[in-house]
């Protein structure tokens, strides 16, 4: 995986306009859908493999794992192995992952704020088209 490099402050690594900026990457990899979902789902709590599966409805076993992946990457999840028999592992947001669920709830609440007017701009568009 290749990640670009803080260079030097001539260079805005956090214009996330830039398409070489590592801003752009952090953002590419944080904000889909499941990556989302899943700092949702996780929240305040400390969730093993298999509840996070349960809270996220309809992802799948790849992608729950290529996503916490990406956010174990970013530092924005923890993952914690307990040396059982099976291996219990454990996920749980770290504080950028706390304040960045905080955005996401933001985000929540305006899509349960405007999802009747969304329904209806949708609903004219289509007819329109």
């Amino acid at each position: 995986m290749v990640t670009k490099q803080v260079r030097d402050a001539e260079t805005d690594e956090a214009d996330v306009t830039r398409a070489d900026s590592l801003a752009r990457e952090i953002f590419t990899d944080i904000a889909n859908k499941w990556a989302l979902l899943i700092i949702e789902a996780v929240g305040d709590r400390t969730l093993r493999f298999t509840e996070l599966r349960d809270e996220v409805e309809g992802i799948s076993h790849k992608m729950l794992t290529q996503n916490l992946r990406l956010l174990e990457r970013n530092g924005l999840v923890d993952r914690t192995v307990h040396p059982t028999v099976p291996p219990r592992v454990e996920y749980t947001l770290t504080e950028p992952g706390r304040a960045l669920r905080r955005t996401v709830g933001a985000l929540c609440d305006w899509t349960h704020r405007y999802l009747g007017a969304i329904e209806t701009a949708r609903l004219r568009f289509d007819e329109e088209a």
